[in-house]
């Protein structure tokens, strides 16, 4: 905060500068910084994990977080079940938010699709494309899917992506884990 500037009375003269106000640590208590999360979720069966993963970022302290989702993921999930504000939008967010991102800020993302799709070469150019921006995969992980393939593609589990932002959030601004 920087101090007022110097106003000057009726008469003309100057006025000292007002000092800012500094609280004591002691007699008030810290107010805890906030940070924002905006989850992304698309048409993908993963989206059914939405209301728990919202659920488990609202229990991180100190933590914002808001949803941007595709028409086609509310399929998946009840918006009634997601506690925190939805933005909906027809299928162009992705490319717009992210586009517009701010760079110095993390953004992590956790592919999910079926194992042939994941196989597929154009899915790695996509992904080493995202790291090479800077963007941080949580990969995702195999199992029994539900189309039926067994094999890589499932979205990494909840409790695996909260770790992850729990652990950015304390190398950026030394948020506790709580």
């Amino acid at each position: 905060m920087e101090p007022e500037p110097t106003r000057l009375p009726e008469s003309g003269a100057p006025r000292p500068p007002v000092e800012p106000r500094t609280s004591c640590p002691v007699t008030e208590p810290s107010e805890e910084r906030k940070f924002r999360v905006l989850v992304g979720v698309t048409g993908s069966v993963a989206a059914l994990k939405l209301p728990l993963l919202v659920s488990r970022l609202l229990d991180v302290p100190g933590l914002e977080v808001a949803v941007v989702t595709t028409e086609r993921a509310k399929h998946f999930y009840s918006p009634q079940d997601v506690a925190v504000t939805l933005y909906s939008d027809a299928d162009e967010w992705e490319t717009c938010v992210i586009r517009a991102w701010d760079r110095s800020k993390p953004l992590l993302f956790c592919p999910a699709m079926n194992t042939a799709m994941w196989e597929h070469p154009i899915t790695a150019q996509q992904v080493d494309q995202l790291k090479a921006f800077g963007y941080i995969e949580i990969p995702c992980v195999a199992k029994k899917l539900v189309c039926g393939d067994q094999g890589l593609g499932a979205m990494a589990e909840v409790e695996t992506i909260v770790d992850k932002v729990r652990e950015i959030l304390s190398q950026h601004d030394g948020v506790q884990h709580g």
